[in-house]
């Protein structure tokens, strides 16, 4: 199953108008506290906050860059996977052919009720019924594996082990990628320095005693825009941007359906 963070539990509609109100308000306590102190004291208005405000919004965008880099590169580490495995199911299907009668025809159709497990995305061989009958079919092919090499152990069967190890091995690899999230703690750091960053703008627009509300909430949009197309592209299937699951399909197209 997919490990849970407080980002995955929100709807990225949720997290848009999360993302809106954070800066909004953020934006707001700012310009209330420059307003407050510009006309608490004159001292105030000659201060050089510029600088400050840039620095804040320069490790802001230094966050944002870092995070959706992560998460653009786990997205696209989870597509090759699908094709890996597409490529060794098919490999481990065609050399089937080499194993001896009734056992390449079992095996076969083991791999065809396998390949539409694993092409029903994260939804199907996520849950716990996919992974326990995936489990359960890679050990019914291991046993098929193991009682052609007793009978008859040539480089045919070998070749079709190598290939069903590959198979197994790229299981782990794709539950343990898609289980790979952004940690609750980036997503975090991230919101506190946004926070952070959009009081201090704030309070420069209250020090000068002016603010554009185009301007807010041009700055709210595309802030929150790119948090939410980060959280896309952290959630495999789950968002608006998916992981194709093409490779798998055409493969169970090319194969069939597994018999009942």
């Amino acid at each position: 199953m997919v490990s849970s963070s407080l980002i995955d539990s929100l709807s990225l509609w949720a997290l848009f108008l999360i993302g809106i109100v954070v800066v909004l308000l953020s934006i707001e306590a700012g310009w209330r506290l420059g307003n407050y102190r510009r006309q608490k004291t004159d001292e105030e208005k000659g201060t050089p906050t510029g600088a400050a405000v840039g620095a804040t919004l320069g490790l802001l965008a230094f966050l944002l860059a870092f995070t959706f880099g992560m998460a653009a590169n786990r997205f696209d580490n989870r597509k090759q996977i699908v094709l890996q495995e597409a490529n060794a199911i098919g490999t481990t299907y065609l050399r089937a052919d080499f194993l001896p009668e009734p056992l390449d025809d079992e095996a076969k159709n083991l791999l065809r009720e396998y390949t539409a497990i694993r092409a029903g995305g994260e939804a199907s061989f996520m849950s716990a019924a996919g992974m326990t009958r995936s489990a359960a079919i890679q050990d019914q092919l291991w046993a098929i594996a193991d009682q052609t090499r007793l009978l008859k152990d040539t480089v045919a069967t070998g070749l079709f082990i190598q290939t069903l190890n590959d198979m197994i091995d790229l299981d782990t690899i794709r539950v343990t990628a898609n289980r790979n999230r952004i940690p609750d703690t980036i997503w975090l750091m991230l919101f506190l320095v946004a926070i952070f960053s959009m009081a201090a703008m704030g309070y420069e627009f209250g020090l000068a005693g002016a603010r554009s509300w185009a301007v807010t909430i041009l700055l709210a949009i595309a802030f929150t825009s790119v948090i939410v197309l980060i959280a896309d592209l952290d959630r495999p299937q789950a968002g608006l941007i998916q992981v194709s699951q093409q490779p798998l399909l055409d493969l169970l197209s090319r194969i069939g359906a597994s018999a009942p």
